[in-house]
C-alpha cells in the first residue's frame, strides 16, 4: 500500500504509458491486415460446423482459465484472444463446465479428450469444478483421456481426472511441490538512498516486507510454510486417489528419485510409468490412431472424429428467448479491487456496484450471487462494493458469497457482510489487514545536488516524495493505519459472530485456505458456485428459477466487432500470434508497470493479499 502517490510510482506510470502507446500503434497498424482477412471471410463464408455420432469433445485448454474475461481492444482480440490454440488467451471456467455437463448428456459424445499443452494458469479450485464435471461425465461409462508431450504440475492435476493418460515416448511429468520465494530491495534501496517508510497492523501482512528487509522474516516463513502444506496436501491427495497411488510417490526424496531414475535407464517417461504417473507411453501419430480406433475417423481422413471446444460451444450454447420471472443473479467481481469504472477482468469501486445495484432494482432477481475471485485492493472501492451487498439484503434480496481461487484482504472486506459464504477448500482467504508504504527520495537527490526548501501553512502541507517525512506525520498515518485494522477486525467479528480478540487471533493479515477458514469460522460452507446458487434461492425461498448473468452490457457496435473478429480468427497466419521472447519480456515488464499503478485509492489505504498470488 502506497500512503501518498510516489515519485517511483509516477515515473513507472508515465514509463507504462509510453510502452502501451506503443504498443497500440503497432496493433493498429495490424488492422489493414484485419481488413483483407474480414474481406476474405466475407467470401469465403462460415463452415458448416457438423457434429458426428461417437465423436470426442477436445477440451483445448490454452491459456488462463478464468472467471471473468478481461477487456481487450478487439483488433488486439483478434491477435491475442481469438486463436483456438494460444497461450496467452483467456477461457471461462463456466463455459467449460458446460461444454462438459452438456457433453455428459449429449448421445454424440463418448470421448473427452484433455489437451492441455497450451494451459498456463488455472489454479486448483478451478480445476477441481472441471474435475467434478469430468467425474459425472465418467460416471455415465464415458472415457476421458489426457494426451501431452509434457505435463507440468498444474497440468497434470487436471489430467489426473482422466481414465487414461498418454504421454509422449520423449516427455516427462514435473512434480516439484510448492513454493514462495520472492526478491528483497532493503540493501539497494539503501544504496540508492531512498527511504521506505512502512505503516502496517498485523504480523503476517508480508507485502511490505521486500522494501524493509533482504530476506523472509520468520513470521512469513511460519504462514507460508503453513499455506503450503495445505494447499499441497490437497493437491496430493486429490491426484493420488485418482491414480490410486500413494501421496508420498507424487514428489520424491533424492535418494528415491536417483534410484527410480536407475530403474528406467535414466528415461524420465519410463520413469512416469513406473511411478503410474501416466498408463502409456505413444507417439502423436500413435495417439491418432489409438482415437481413430476408439471414435473413428474424420471425414478428412486425416484425424479422428472430434469437435474442439469453442465449435461445441457454439453449436449448444442456449441463447433464451425469454427470461423466467424468478431469477438469481450471479454478478463477478475478478481482478484487483480498483477505484472508479473498471473494465471486465476488474473489479471498479463504481462499475462493480452498479452491477449490484442493477440486480437490486431488478425485479426479476430475487436473490444474487456474488462470485470473488480477488486479492483485494483499494479499502475505499472495497467498502463501496460492501455498501451495496447490504442494500441488497436491506431490499430483501439474500446475497451468497461464492469464493474462487481467491478472496482475500479486500477480497474478504467485500464478502463479509454477504448471508452465506462458501469457500473451496483451496480457496485463499483472510489476508485480514492493511498496511501502507511511502518512499522519499531527498537523500538521493541530495547526493545529485537536488535540494527541495520552501515554507508551508503547516506541517502536513508540502508532503512530497522529494521530502524527508517527520515523526509527526508518520504517527498520524500510522494511527491512520491501525485505525483501519480495528475496523476491519470489528467488521469480521460483528458479521461472523465472533469477539474481537477472536478475529484479531485469526488476522494480523495471514492467509488461511478455504478448510481452515471453516474451522476458524471465516466461512460457512465448503462449497462451489453451483452450491452457492442453489443456496441464495434456498433463503430467498424460490424453487423453480433461472441463473442470470448480471453484467455490463456490450454496445451493438462491440457485438457486432466481437462477432466479426472471432470469424475471422482462424484465417490470422501464426506468425501474427505467437510473440518473439522479447516481446513476451516487455509484456510482462508492462505488466509489473501497470500492476503499481492500480494503486490508486483517494486514501491511500490498501487491503492487499500479495501471498495470494504465487
Amino acid at each position: 500500500m502506497t500512503a501518498k502517490p510516489s515519485f517511483l510510482k509516477r515515473l513507472f506510470s508515465i514509463i507504462w504509458m509510453i510502452i502501451n502507446v506503443f504498443r497500440q500503434i503497432i496493433v493498429n497498424v495490424i488492422f489493414f491486415s484485419v481488413l483483407i482477412v474480414l474481406v476474405i471471410v466475407l467470401m469465403v463464408g462460415d463452415d458448416e460446423i457438423n457434429l458426428e455420432n461417437n465423436s470426442a469433445l477436445v477440451l483445448n485448454l490454452s491459456g488462463k482459465i478464468v472467471e471473468q474475461k478481461s477487456y481487450v481492444d478487439p483488433v488486439e482480440a483478434l491477435i491475442s484472444q481469438s486463436s483456438k490454440n494460444n497461450p496467452d488467451g483467456e477461457i471461462l471456467l463456466s463455459d467449460i463446465i458446460y461444454a462438459v455437463n452438456n457433453a455428459t448428456h449429449d448421445k454424440h459424445i463418448n470421448t473427452i479428450v484433455l489437451d492441455l499443452a497450451q494451459l498456463r494458469s488455472a489454479g486448483i479450485s478451478k480445476m477441481s469444478a472441471i474435475g467434478t464435471a469430468l467425474m459425472e461425465f465418467k460416471a455415465t461409462g464415458k472415457q476421458v483421456i489426457a494426451i501431452g508431450d509434457n505435463y507440468n504440475q498444474q497440468q497434470y492435476f487436471l489430467a489426473s481426472f482422466a481414465n487414461k493418460i498418454y504421454l509422449n515416448q520423449q516427455g516427462s511429468v514435473t512434480l516439484d511441490g510448492l513454493s514462495r520465494f520472492r526478491l528483497y530491495y532493503k540493501s539497494a534501496l539503501d544504496k540508492l538512498n531512498v527511504d521506505m517508510h512502512v505503516f502496517r497492523v498485523g504480523t503476517f501482512k508480508s507485502a511490505v516486507e521486500p522494501y524493509i528487509r533482504d530476506n523472509m522474516s520468520d513470521a512469513d516463513k511460519e504462514a507460508s510454510k503453513q499455506l503450503l502444506s495445505d494447499l499441497w496436501n490437497s493437491y496430493a491427495i486429490t491426484v493420488a486417489k485418482n491414480r490410486d497411488i500413494s501421496p508420498l510417490n507424487l514428489v520424491m526424496a533424492h535418494e528415491q528419485y536417483m534410484a527410480e531414475l536407475d530403474k528406467a535407464d535414466g528415461e524420465f517417461a519410463q520413469l512416469a510409468i513406473n511411478m503410474h504417473w501416466v498408463d502409456e507411453l505413444i507417439s502423436a501419430d500413435g495417439f491418432r490412431m489409438a482415437m481413430v480406433e476408439r471414435v473413428g475417423t474424420s471425414k478428412d481422413g486425416e484425424s479422428f472424429k472430434q469437435i474442439n471446444l469453442a465449435d461445441y460451444l457454439s453449436l449448444n450454447k442456449p441463447h433464451p428467448l425469454f427470461e423466467a420471472t424468478d431469477t438469481v443473479g450471479v454478478v463477478v467481481a475478478k481482478g484487483n479491487i480498483l477505484n472508479g469504472q473498471q473494465p471486465a477482468g476488474q473489479i471498479g469501486g463504481e462499475s462493480t456496484s452498479a452491477l449490484l445495484r442493477q440486480a437490486r432494482f431488478d425485479n426479476n432477481v430475487k436473490a444474487v450471487v456474488l462470485r470473488v475471485d480477488s486479492p483485494g485492493g483499494s479499502a475505499f472501492a472495497s467498502e463501496q462494493i460492501r455498501q451495496e451487498v447490504l442494500a441488497l439484503k436491506a431490499a430483501g434480496k439474500p446475497v451468497v458469497v461464492s469464493m474462487g481461487t481467491y478472496a482475500a484482504s479486500g477480497g474478504y472486506w467485500i464478502s463479509a457482510s454477504a448471508d452465506y459464504i462458501y469457500a473451496t477448500p483451496t480457496t485463499l482467504t483472510g489476508s485480514i489487514g492493511i498496511f501502507g508504504m511511502f518512499a522519499t527520495f531527498d537523500k538521493a537527490l541530495s547526493k545529485l545536488g537536488v535540494n527541495s526548501d520552501g515554507v508551508a501553512t503547516s506541517e502536513w502541507a508540502g508532503l512530497t516524495a522529494t521530502r524527508p517525512l517527520s515523526d509527526n506525520v508518520k504517527q498520524v498515518i500510522q494511527r491512520h493505519i491501525e485505525k483501519g485494522y480495528l475496523n476491519f477486525i470489528s467488521l469480521v467479528a460483528k458479521e461472523r459472530n465472533m469477539t474481537i480478540d477472536q478475529v484479531d487471533a485469526i488476522a494480523q493479515g495471514r492467509v488461511w485456505t478455504g478448510k481452515r477458514a471453516l474451522a476458524l469460522g471465516l466461512v460457512d460452507e465448503l462449497g462451489d458456485i453451483d452450491q452457492a446458487v442453489a443456496k441464495a434461492a434456498s433463503l430467498a425461498k424460490v424453487d423453480v428459477f433461472d441463473t442470470k448473468m448480471i453484467e455490463k452490457p456490450l454496445t451493438t457496435e462491440q457485438i457486432f466487432m466481437q462477432q466479426l473478429l472471432s470469424a475471422s480468427a482462424d484465417f490470422i497466419p501464426p506468425s501474427f500470434i505467437h510473440t518473439s521472447i522479447a516481446t513476451q519480456m516487455l509484456n510482462h515488464f508492462g505488466t509489473a508497470l501497470e500492476q503499481l499503478s492500480m494503486f490508486d485509492d483517494p486514501n491511500h489505504v490498501y487491503m492487499y493479499c500479495d501471498a495470494c498470488e504465487f
